[in-house]
């Protein structure tokens, strides 16, 4: 499946502008969340940190690459800069690595359901797992379709079938 396939799948579940916009707020904050949590413990390997977030930003930075290339190099520089700033809330104390991570990740899944709601249709990592890759994707591609970039790409996921 190519990057204009999987965001029309995703798209499917997101029709509702309130939806997308919750999605534009909670999907960075789970992110967050995410690379915060993970942040601790680090393995110092030859003066690099080593993190499990760095691991799991390695892994999705290779998956979106696969997918496109121009926008792989995008979500990877995007990833990196959530892996740099969970690594500076996870230099705080225990309580404020914790509370921040949690605090990101619990407030950014109320705003995925509370988009849910005014779509009124489940969530589309229910019917494929991949799709917690490709929310944060979404997220960026539809920023860049406000800014009237990627017309082509825009076209192309309104040519695929199901949309």
């Amino acid at each position: 499946m190519n990057l204009a396939q999987r965001l029309s799948r995703y798209r499917e579940y997101h029709h509702d502008h309130r939806n997308v916009l919750t999605h534009a707020v909670g999907i960075p904050m789970i992110v967050l969340g995410i690379t915060t949590l993970l942040a601790r413990p680090v393995l110092d390997l030859a003066g690099m940190a080593i993190t499990p977030a760095v691991v799991l930003g390695v892994l999705a930075a290779l998956w979106y690459l696969r997918l496109d290339i121009r926008m792989g190099l995008l979500m990877a520089a995007l990833l990196a800069l959530f892996v740099a700033l969970g690594h500076q809330i996870a230099q705080a104390s225990t309580a404020a690595w914790l509370g921040g991570g949690i605090g990101l990740f619990a407030v950014g899944w109320i705003f995925q359901l509370v988009g849910h709601k005014f779509e009124g249709r489940k969530p589309a990592f229910v019917d494929d797992l991949r799709s917690f890759l490709v929310g944060p994707l979404f997220v960026v591609v539809e920023g860049l379709f406000a800014l009237g970039l990627l017309k082509g790409l825009r076209r192309e996921i309104g040519e695929q079938p199901g949309v």
